[in-house]
């Protein structure tokens, strides 16, 4: 078998991990949010999220409680998990060339990220890149998804590989 036959196999089941380990991100209570006024933020204590409080919201010693932040880590556990596998799985049971669902992974899994990232607090170390606004996230996302979008192309362009279906779902 050739590599995006076995790309194009597992590529639905990543996102499963990727949920996985987003979740563990908002157990662990790593990479935060920016404050947000929405509803659904959530407040930490500072006293166990020390360094969260001082590095990157910089408040003042003695703070109680972190402002109201976005579940960010909850938004990609639904995006790049829940949303992507659903799509992935539907995708990869029909008839579809060669590459299409590794393609589609990587526009997937790139756009989430890229998009979560404006609402996600930047690397302390980094900061914004450029403009105030560009994260090293949204910069190492932009070319999945424009690799995932050539392959896509690519794969669609190929008339002598024709459909493929490698699996039916369960």
């Amino acid at each position: 078998k050739g590599f995006f036959e076995l790309t194009d196999f597992i590529a639905p089941y990543i996102p499963i991990g990727l949920f996985a380990g987003r979740i563990g991100n908002f157990i662990n209570g790593e990479l935060w949010g920016k404050p947000t006024d929405l509803p659904w933020g959530m407040q930490l204590r500072c006293d166990q999220f020390v360094s969260l409080c001082r590095d990157k919201l910089g408040l003042p010693p003695g703070t109680e409680w972190t402002p109201p932040l976005h579940p960010n880590q909850l938004y990609e556990a639904l995006g790049e998990g829940v949303l992507l596998f659903a799509l992935l799985w539907w995708y990869s049971s029909r008839p579809r060339p060669r590459m299409a669902v590794s393609a589609l992974f990587l526009i997937g899994y790139g756009l989430f990220r890229f998009l979560v990232e404006f609402v996600r607090m930047p690397d302390v170390q980094l900061g914004y890149l450029a403009g105030g606004w560009l994260t090293m996230g949204q910069l190492l996302s932009l070319p999945m998804i424009l690799v995932g979008a050539m392959l896509l192309v690519m794969a669609y362009r190929r008339s002598h590989a024709g459909p493929v279906n490698n699996r039916t779902p369960g």
